[in-house]
């Protein structure tokens, strides 16, 4: 629900100056779909429905741009409602939801450059200013007592000796380099600067999952 949530809220701040083709569009909310009707099967079932329902029934190339904003509000309405416990537990819910959303759009918007060349290069280019911006609240939720500060010395067991805990430091750091080292290699004006960009935001995909999940799972 995160990720599908996530993503269709960066959608929206990609398509509302109608740059990208709509073909972006429907794809986005095709996929984003079908996580957020994984997951209705996974527990979540009115959110998923509203959120895949409403994500589906936007495709339409006559509608005012902000109904593409319904889905993901209806998606935070039901992570809001999702998460029972203290309202740090809502902060890393909340924040992680736009830092996955956020990276995950900007490595398939790279990939649309394929399909529409012409295309300007300030959407990919905003999204990893998100990115940037979105990280430092990323980290600092997941290090917040109790969190992976209680990892890294060793309040909290790992069960690899403290390796995951640098693994994650790892992880966060690489995110933040790669997003910017992507919006340094857009500044170059030959084409293949956007697909060296979409390479990196390969290694940032999974590097900010490493950073979201590793942490998730040790503070479960």
């Amino acid at each position: 629900m995160q990720w599908a949530t996530g993503g269709l809220l960066f959608l929206w701040i990609t398509t509302r100056g109608r740059q990208a083709g709509p073909g972006y569009s429907w794809l986005l909310k095709g996929v984003f779909a079908a996580l957020a009707i994984g997951a209705a099967a996974a527990g979540k079932p009115v959110a998923g429905v509203g959120v895949a329902a409403t994500a589906l029934a936007t495709m339409s190339r006559r509608r005012p741009i902000w109904f593409d904003l319904v889905a993901p509000v209806i998606g935070t309405v039901g992570l809001v409602a999702a998460t029972h416990d203290h309202s740090l537990g809502l902060v890393r819910t909340l924040v992680g939801t736009a830092f996955l959303g956020c990276v995950t759009d900007a490595m398939l918007l790279g990939h649309w450059y394929l399909v529409q060349p012409k295309l300007g290069r300030a959407p990919l280019n905003e999204l990893n200013l998100w990115l940037v911006c979105i990280w430092p609240f990323e980290v600092a939720a997941l290090l917040w007592p109790r969190g992976m500060v209680s990892v890294l010395n060793g309040s909290i067991d790992d069960g690899w000796g403290g390796m995951l805990g640098w693994f994650w430091v790892a992880c966060a750091i690489a995110t933040l380099a790669l997003a910017l080292v992507t919006i340094a290699a857009l500044k170059e004006r030959a084409y293949s600067a956007v697909m060296a960009a979409t390479g990196l935001l390969y290694l940032a995909i999974l590097t900010a999952f490493g950073t979201d999940l590793v942490a998730r799972a040790l503070l479960a």
